[in-house]
């Protein structure tokens, strides 16, 4: 290696070392705990959630069908504790429900590995959703507590990042256990969640907005009544509709995506681990990089455009029918995600009111277990009685549907002060 190659290499990673310490310093030590102990609980779901389905039908030789309803049941239960945990969060604050959440969640997961009874299983299956679910408001809202408003995209945006990380490791090691012996899966994940939940509980304070004024706490039923207001505000439901409309399609990606390939295109599964990989490692490259760009536009038009991409990614497997085209339709898919995923969680937060702010984000949740509870059934039935390309031709139009209804919230939301470009609301907060 010659002296100039060298000097080279040295000032580049002085460069990358000096981009990681202004990174780092651009947000406060907590969210840096909530992203860490978030990436460590990841690499624990991610570890088991891709052979879930397959430990099901191996295990208690039922089908997919059957694995599928228990799936959908499973994310009712989600709902349900989402619901719950929101308003909890609220009330009592938002470190108490992810203890909670975590240690409950470790206990019934590792139940599961040791039941022999699918009846049981199913059940006990359940119990886990509900639990597990509990904390994800007081997460999202921890978020947004800690985060000054004109900083919550980029924080989102890390925690998309981060997740993505979680996928590239966790999937792995989850394969490399599942080899020897599923039951592998669950103790890791519940060690991992106990883990994780020693690390909040050391490390994590409270982030609950103290009121400003002292006031008397509200009776529990009128916490549980404040979904209510959440439910009436017409703009967020609004919001809330489109959002499901594009999640239907999004999630495609990890239900039906793979059958299709297979049973359509003859693609062998290592494609499309391939395939998925490529989504997981462009977001890990250029999140921030696009987190950087989008900030410096309005949220709702942001929502437009990357329901544009999704429109054009998820339809071209309608048309295509090589791998390195199916790659390419994902890398649009996740142009898409990376504009969509951290947008999406600030224009939540922003249409909340400090106090139910973990309530609103529960409502938030709808967007994913709605989805989750219709799509796999829904794509289902097209794969069986009609052309499987169907599937991605509804999905466009279903995102066509979605866009102009982000961009008619644009035009009837955009001026107001909440739902600015985060340059704006910066300008708005030094002023």
């Amino acid at each position: 290696m010659t002296f100039e190659n060298r000097e080279i290499m040295e000032s580049d990673g002085r460069r990358m070392f000096n981009n990681l310490r202004n990174t780092y310093r651009q947000f406060p030590r907590t969210f840096w705990v909530v992203a860490g102990t978030h990436f460590i609980d990841a690499i624990g779901n991610t570890l088991l959630m891709p052979f879930f389905a397959l430990y099901v039908t191996q295990k208690f030789n039922v089908g997919m069908t059957q694995a599928g309803i228990l799936l959908a049941t499973n994310s009712v239960a989600g709902m349900i504790g989402s619901t719950i945990g929101g308003a909890m969060a609220d009330r009592f604050g938002r470190r108490g429900i992810i203890l909670f959440g975590l240690v409950v969640s470790a206990l019934s997961g590792l139940t599961l590995g040791f039941v022999n009874k699918f009846h049981l299983f199913y059940g006990l299956s359940v119990f886990v959703g509900l639990m597990g679910s509990a904390a994800h408001p007081a997460h999202q809202a921890m978020i947004a507590d800690i985060l000054p408003a004109e900083k919550r995209s980029e924080g989102f945006g890390m925690m998309r990042v981060i997740s993505n990380f979680a996928w590239i490791i966790g999937p792995t090691i989850g394969g490399f256990l599942a080899s020897f012996n599923f039951l592998y899966l669950f103790l890791s994940d519940a060690v991992i969640s106990i883990i994780t939940a020693f690390l909040v509980f050391r490390l994590l304070p409270e982030t609950k907005p103290q009121p400003k004024e002292e006031t008397e706490h509200e009776p529990l039923a009128k916490t549980f009544g404040g979904y209510w207001v959440a439910l009436a505000d017409r703009p967020y439901l609004a919001f809330i509709f489109a959002s499901i409309l594009m999640i239907l399609v999004y999630q495609q990606m990890y239900s039906s995506l793979s059958v299709y390939l297979r049973d359509v295109h003859q693609v062998n599964p290592q494609y499309y681990g391939m395939i998925m990989s490529t989504s997981a490692v462009t977001v890990v490259i250029f999140q921030f990089w696009v987190t950087s760009i989008i900030k410096k536009y309005p949220p709702f038009l942001m929502m437009t455009a990357a329901t544009f991409f999704y429109m054009i990614g998820f339809t071209m497997y309608g048309f295509v029918a090589t791998v390195p085209l199916f790659i390419l339709a994902m890398v649009i898919i996740t142009i898409g995600e990376m504009i969509g995923m951290p947008t999406s969680n600030v224009l939540a937060a922003s249409f909340a009111p400090e106090k139910m702010r973990a309530r609103y984000m529960a409502v938030f949740g709808l967007t994913w277990t709605v989805p989750s509870m219709i799509g796999p059934w829904a794509a289902g039935l097209v794969f069986d009685y009609f052309n499987p390309n169907y599937v991605w031709y509804i999905g466009g139009l279903l995102c066509i549907v979605a866009m102009f209804a982000f961009y008619l919230l644009h035009i009837r939301l955009g001026a107001k002060e909440e739902f600015q470009r985060e340059e704006t609301k910066q300008e708005i907060a030094t002023s």
